[in-house]
């Protein structure tokens, strides 16, 4: 999948993969449509960071977290 083009169908990607690596408890905090594309970048970011780590620490989760929600709509 290319990530290049942004559409929604990516960004909903990107949003769920964040999610199950950080394997958050409450999931319905990190929901694909709580996000808007002009948040893509961001979110793009996040992702490529995350597909970088085998592990997250506790403080990058808490970053991670911190920095979606301050991505949501």
């Amino acid at each position: 999948m290319s990530l290049e083009e942004k559409n929604q169908e990516n960004l909903d990607f990107m949003v769920e993969e964040i999610a199950k690596k950080l394997q958050v408890v409450n999931s319905s905090a990190i929901q694909p449509e709580n996000f808007d594309l002009a948040q893509y970048d961001d979110i793009k970011e996040l992702y490529e960071m995350m597909e970088t780590k085998d592990k997250v620490s506790v403080s990058e989760m808490d970053a991670i977290i911190s920095e979606l929600g301050s991505l949501k709509k």
